[in-house]
């Protein structure tokens, strides 16, 4: 039934600072702007190995009841070092939600922040992962 991860949306009260932010952390541009014109009210980024998107939307879209308390949810990013990334993170404003923590001794090793428009961001190091894309 669940085949794998489409997107992945986050709140922004604003979004022009959000796409700014998450353009420099990904190191590319937003492929997707509505509206084309004027302030965005959506931008969305493909990323990673299997181009997964990563959507920004204005917060006055989010669906009623949205808390803007964070969430108990946590999506994992691949990333090759967790420790770095974690640095880079805080170093851009974000505010580390979960420390740094291996999980177990398989090489399961996890952290996450929250950005600076207020949502969970996680990284992971995941040795599944990696033996998927044969690396």
């Amino acid at each position: 039934m669940l085949r794998g991860m489409a997107t992945v949306s986050y709140w922004a009260d604003d979004v022009v600072a959000a796409k700014d932010w998450y353009t420099e952390l990904l190191g590319v541009d937003a492929y997707f702007v509505r509206p084309v014109s004027g302030p965005p009210a959506y931008v969305e980024f493909r990323i990673g190995d299997h181009s997964h998107e990563l959507g920004l939307i204005d917060r006055r879209w989010a669906p009623p009841g949205t808390t803007t308390d964070v969430g108990g949810t946590v999506l994992y990013w691949h990333v090759d070092d967790v420790a770095a990334a974690l640095e880079r993170l805080k170093a851009m404003g974000a505010k580390e939600h979960e420390p740094l923590t291996e999980r177990g001794d398989s090489g399961f090793v996890t952290a996450s922040v929250i950005d600076p428009f207020g949502n969970v961001l996680g990284v992971m190091y995941n040795p599944h992962y990696v033996s998927m894309l044969g690396d």
